[in-house]
């Protein structure tokens, strides 16, 4: 709440323009309202976002009266967003956020005390840093500047120094009655910020600087507008001819035209330069556009200044595009990608297959072949087989072929095709393939050609860190390479996402050109469609006993750990919970097997399955599940089953690898049921019944609807139509959670079949309630 309560309106009014920025959104937001100085409104405008950034930004206007939301019926651009915010303001002044960046804590209450100490200026002006993908952070170019001017009150038309500032309109505060009163709006198109920025300075009289840096400025590597080339960067030229509409308004500002001149043209070359701006087809109509405004508005007698190189302005006054290509200057930028390039082709002619690969891919694209695979070429499985398996039903004409390692080709079924990695049919169908799926990466050696399509199912939910957030972890990161992770990532044109939360991580964490299907896992549609009989049958087959209480424990890989390292006195557990509980162990397949549970398992204290092919069917098989920071808990809330996590070393894995959200807070939506931290409590958990208890419960179904709002039994439909048929809507739509029929618990799937009916608590079929675990 504001802390002036007397007040009618907030100190600060925060516009927040909002389009395609789920992934980093919530940060944003975050970072306001965790300021100290809580005098403030949010505005923040849906400029019609086709992500779910609205739903966010509804989500925290529920949560915080601060935040009040707007939304355009059709994207209008971020000047029009901001207009739109400076319309619903209130406060004193207004600060322009963009929604892919953050306030650094303690900003605004030291906004605050400089405005309070100046007696309200126009403008306030105030450093910030650059934060990069891979997690450096720059300070900026201007912090002596803005450190030098002290306390000190000024025109800024008399100070050209800061004329010179990064013109943009974040990294200032404009008092409300000042920018209103004079009209200012902004216009449409990019380079918005110049002409705003330049126009209120040349119309403010006080301003002040604060030497605090109070924007964390993301250097995004996919998705920032102004590194997406277009035609839409000539607006450039529509905005300075704007400005300098402006100063022919202002012959008492002609003293600074020689200033804007350089900064215009500075700007321009700087534009023109960059393929991520002006394509190089665009350069030559750029150049001239360029040369053209510069005859335009030269003033009389310039000069270029010392600090810039003359030999650019001379060829833009001439108009010769040749002269100017001929600096060198144009193709400055394309250094970097030849350099990918030539790495990429260097690594290819280490292998002896490069040639016929190369041949291969002079031959046509087959629209009906599609490569799969699953966890580096292993058995297929996850979500890659789920779409197979579902475009064999309505894509009938596409052939897929699995990739595997030839030490597993025994376990393939009969007549699925597949290639093993080096062979000759293997670079052939790598090279002539329209579509690639895979729960992982594809090799490096393979060469993404136009018309390739990509789809990267992911295999679970994002609990730990992933991507570039891994580099803050060593132990995460050990023997990773950043580069070649995102350049696999940049092959993929999809993304399967199983919830919101892992859509705004994916796409945050890989900062790629994909597009997310927001459709479910299509691994957990069998969890809807399997009936009783069938959750019986799995249990036979992996020796569970009739009538017993079947518990599958599934821990999580440790980075910091070498090898598997058991958390659990497991002989101690099943002694514990007594005959009629069968523990089911499966450890990380990252793991070799472990000799330690084949005695256990040879002394009928518990059945290892860390080999069996199929997650899905153990979670079938499971009444409930321990684990502790696996993903494995988030296809499992689909069933709507009883979650313990057993985390006796959450602030070492935290530590070590990261977390996305506090599992362990007890908050509804982060913990899904029982938590223990030790192997006592763990037992006392279900002796005592907590593990299936009403409080449990509520948790679990929380849990549930967040992490689970898009598993229905139909996401392998949905993304095998976006997929392979093309539909941009992939349908049928998710159904709402209340109606939803999961396969039932084994202890339910006995009762039907035997036609018992339920008329009150849940019983054993021994007759012993669950809850009676002591042995």
């Amino acid at each position: 709440m504001p802390e002036t309560g007397l007040r009618s309106a907030p100190r600060f009014s925060i516009i927040v323009p909002v389009f395609n920025v789920q992934g980093f959104l919530r940060a944003c937001l975050n970072s306001l309202l965790a300021q100290d100085f809580a005098d403030f409104e949010v505005i923040a405008v849906d400029d019609r976002s086709p992500d779910r950034s609205g739903e966010i930004l509804a989500e925290y206007a529920a949560r915080d009266p601060r935040v009040i939301t707007a939304r355009h019926e059709e994207n209008r651009g971020i000047g029009a967003a901001r207009n739109t915010g400076v319309d619903r303001a209130s406060g004193d002044y207004l600060l322009f956020l963009d929604s892919d960046d953050t306030l650094t804590p303690g900003s605004l209450r030291a906004m605050a005390d400089r405005l309070a100490g100046a007696e309200d200026p126009d403008l306030l002006l105030f450093d910030h840093v650059r934060s990069y993908w891979w997690h450096e952070v720059k300070p900026s170019a201007a912090r002596e500047l803005l450190a030098a001017a002290g306390a000190e009150v000024f025109r800024p038309a008399e100070r050209t120094e800061f004329l010179q500032m990064f013109a943009v309109v974040w990294n200032r505060a404009f008092r409300r009655d000042f920018f209103v009163d004079n009209g200012f709006r902004y216009t449409d198109g990019l380079y918005e910020d110049a002409l705003m920025v330049y126009t209120t300075m040349l119309t403010a009289e006080r301003a002040v600087c604060l030497d605090h840096a109070c924007v964390e400025y993301r250097q995004r590597r996919h998705g920032n507008s102004m590194k997406t080339p277009g035609r839409k960067h000539f607006t450039i030229f529509e905005q300075y001819q704007r400005l300098f509409e402006f100063l022919d308004g202002r012959p008492d500002l002609d003293h600074l035209r020689p200033l804007f001149f350089e900064r215009m043209v500075s700007h321009f070359l700087f534009t023109g330069a960059r393929e991520s701006r002006v394509p190089v087809g665009d350069r030559p109509e750029y150049f001239h556009r360029a040369a053209a405004m510069y005859r335009r508005h030269k003033p009389a007698g310039f000069t270029p200044p010392e600090d810039v190189d003359a030999r650019q302005f001379q060829a833009l006054e001439r108009g010769s595009y040749r002269a100017f290509q001929a600096l060198g200057l144009v193709n400055r930028t394309r250094e970097s990608g030849r350099q990918r390039l030539r790495t990429a082709q260097g690594a290819m002619s280490r292998r002896a297959a490069s040639v016929s690969y190369a041949m291969q891919r002079r031959r046509p694209l087959d629209p009906g072949l599609a490569v799969f695979s699953a966890y580096w070429n292993r058995t297929p499985s996850c979500n890659p087989l789920a779409v197979y398996e579902k475009a064999k039903e309505l894509v009938p004409h596409l052939h897929g072929v699995w990739v595997v390692r030839e030490d597993l080709v025994d376990t393939l079924p009969d007549g699925m095709d597949h290639v093993v990695v080096g062979t000759p049919r293997y670079w052939e169908v790598m090279a002539r393939a329209t579509y690639f799926v895979n729960n992982v990466n594809f090799a490096d050696h393979l060469v993404k050609r136009p018309g390739q399509v990509h789809l990267q199912t992911h295999h679970g939910t994002p609990l730990k860190r992933m991507g570039i957030d891994q580099q803050k972890y060593p132990a995460a990161a050990k023997g990773m390479s950043m580069r070649k992770l995102l350049e696999r990532a940049d092959r993929w044109d999809l993304s399967v996402s199983s919830n919101q939360h892992s859509t705004e991580q994916w796409e945050r964490v890989y900062p790629c050109g994909f597009e997310s299907v927001d459709a479910g896992y299509p691994r957990n549609d069998v969890f809807f469609r399997t009936g009783s009989q069938e959750v019986l049958d799995i249990r036979a087959r992996l020796g569970i006993a009739p009538g017993s209480t079947a518990v599958l424990y599934a821990p999580t890989v440790r980075d910091y750990q070498v090898g598997y390292v058991p958390r659990l006195d497991l002989e101690k557990i099943t002694r514990a919970l007594g005959p009629d509980v069968v523990l089911l162990v499966r450890t990380h397949y990252f793991y070799d097997q472990d000799p330690r549970l084949q005695q256990l398992q040879e002394q009928g204290a518990l059945i290892d399955v860390s080999r069996h092919p199929s997650v899905e069917e153990l979670c079938l098989a499971a009444d409930a599940l321990v684990t502790d920071y696996s993903s494995i808990m988030f296809d499992y809330a689909a069933l709507d089953r009883p979650i313990i996590n057993y985390a006796d070393d959450w602030e070492t894995y935290v530590r070590s690898r990261g977390v996305t959200f506090d599992l362990l807070s007890g908050r509804p939506g982060e913990t899904p049921g029982v938590v223990a931290t030790d192997e006592d409590e763990l037992i006392e958990a279900f002796r005592s019944g907590r593990w299936n208890g009403t409080e449990a419960g509520e948790l679990r179904a929380a849990f549930r609807a967040r992490f689970c709002p898009w598993d229905d039994g139909h996401a392998a439909e949905r993304v095998v139509r976006r997929t392979f048929l093309g539909a941009e809507d992939p349908s049928p739509a998710p159904l709402p959670l209340s109606e939803r029929t999961v396969a039932p618990s084994p202890l339910e799937a006995a009762r039907r079949v035997e036609g018992a009916v339920l008329t009150g608590p849940a019983e054993h079929p021994s007759g012993r309630p669950d809850v009676e675990l002591t042995g």
